[in-house]
């Protein structure tokens, strides 16, 4: 059963937004943190955004910071990922994942990940 489902990916224009959706289900062995990383073709995974259980805590790639914006609506186990601002980029494979342990802005420290929605931005 997939835990972590993402949605909401797709092909926009540069300057353009989406909003990325993670349903999460609840599980242990979780520190509450939940975060979204991408990967590009022929390139390592790296982190873009994370958030803390309250929402109060948010973690944000040099890369994204000011176009991104990460959100949680814990009634509805679900995180987001509000992208503006789109850049050609930007392009890559993204994934949500539920942090355990450890720094939250690597991918080391996370235990469960979806399966990724693809994120296409043309020029």
């Amino acid at each position: 059963q997939v835990q972590l489902v993402e949605s909401g990916g797709g092909l926009v224009q540069a300057g353009g937004s989406l909003r990325l959706s993670c349903a999460a289900a609840v599980r242990t062995f979780s520190s509450g943190t939940m975060g979204w990383f991408r990967q590009a073709p022929g390139k390592e995974r790296e982190f873009v955004a994370a958030i803390s259980w309250s929402g109060g805590i948010t973690y944000y790639a040099d890369s994204v910071k000011g176009r991104f914006s990460i959100s949680r609506d814990n009634a509805k186990n679900t995180v987001y990922l509000q992208m503006n601002s789109l850049k050609p980029e930007d392009t890559a494979v993204y994934y949500c994942a539920q942090h355990s342990s450890g720094n939250p802005t690597t991918a080391q420290g996370y235990n469960y990940w979806g399966q990724g929605t693809q994120v296409t931005v043309s020029s």
